[in-house]
């Protein structure tokens, strides 16, 4: 069954800077408190953060993969996981726009769990996670 996770987060920054902000895969991972590393830089648009960029997250033994799949500079990135994980069928769709008081992300995850029945516990975990660093991040501002 495909589980849907949506987060929406306003900033009282800038588009550009959220965009840039998220968009890199190490600071990405300390926003949403989870170890991320790219192992491949992309060679499309959004240079080596965007199109056919790699990231790890999580520890080696059972993290997994995301590549990077389109990027459209303080608008849009999209990203599968492409190795490892307990989902299947994933897609994380971040579309950014500007506020008159800063900026608005529109997060969307979409998967199928690989073993029948933790869907619901892994869309609880990815989330709150999400949702609980992106406040953080706001916050900070």
């Amino acid at each position: 069954m495909k589980e849907r996770v949506e987060i929406h987060q306003d900033f009282p920054m800038p588009v550009s800077r959220v965009f840039v902000e998220l968009g890199d895969h190490e600071n990405l991972g300390r926003i949403l408190g989870a170890p991320m590393t790219r192992v491949v830089d992309g060679t499309g648009a959004g240079g080596k953060n965007g199109v056919g960029s790699v990231r790890r997250v999580g520890p080696p033994v059972v993290g997994f993969e995301e590549t990077v799949t389109a990027c459209e500079t303080d608008a849009l990135i999209e990203y599968r996981v492409s190795k490892g994980g307990p989902i299947k069928n994933h897609l994380g769709r971040m579309v950014f726009s500007a506020t008159p008081n800063g900026s608005h992300l529109h997060y969307v995850i979409t998967f199928e769990p690989k073993v029948p029945g933790t869907g619901p516990f892994l869309k609880k975990l990815l989330g709150g996670a999400a949702q609980a660093g992106l406040r953080r991040y706001a916050r900070k501002g």
